[in-house]
């Protein structure tokens, strides 16, 4: 299923009502991260991870779809550098978070680190905002975690680095693998 194209403020994108379960969501992108080079450990180190980082406070739905975004779920994929050269980014491509570019194996500790260093990253999205555990505030803090400012009147302006990011993430958050 191709992905839908939604803009404007957060009201109008999908309802939580529409977004599918953790497990569900798993299950659908596995077969993208195994594409991507990722052993079976790999996978279920992921899997692990985000159940343990959601204790941060955000949805593990919500932390999968930005790893899937951000990733695809490799754990070995390139990210930028920090300006002493070392790979930063990793599976959420979040500052202040290890990479392992190229590298697939990865211990649940290596891979833990780079899930929860995008979980707070996020947190910290939501706080600035309200903090709730609701639709309008995830989607408003998804454009913060992809660019640092909202446009509140359209989550898909242009003017952002990927206008389409919040977009992509609510089909995501549907079950839709491709875009």
């Amino acid at each position: 299923m191709s992905f839908q194209y939604y803009s404007g403020p957060a009201s109008a994108f999908p309802p939580k009502s529409t977004w599918k379960d953790f497990i569900t969501l798993f299950n659908i992108n596995k077969p993208t991260m195994q594409q991507t080079g990722d052993t079976g450990e790999d996978i279920g180190r992921i899997y692990n991870a985000i159940v343990d980082a959601a204790k941060i406070g955000v949805e593990e739905r919500v932390i999968l779809c930005i790893i899937m975004q951000e990733s695809r779920g490799n754990v070995g994929v390139d990210g930028p550098h920090d300006r002493d050269g070392n790979v930063t980014g990793g599976l959420m491509q979040a500052e202040e978070s290890p990479g392992f570019p190229g590298r697939h194996g990865l211990s649940q500790d290596q891979i833990s680190s780079m899930v929860k260093a995008g979980t707070r990253h996020f947190k910290a999205n939501l706080q600035q905002l309200d903090n709730a555990d609701t639709a309008s505030t995830i989607y408003r803090a998804l454009r913060l975690y992809n660019s640092g400012s909202i446009n509140e009147a359209n989550l898909s302006d242009a003017r952002e680095p990927t206008p389409e990011y919040v977009s992509d993430i609510a089909n995501r958050l549907q079950g839709r693998t491709n875009g």
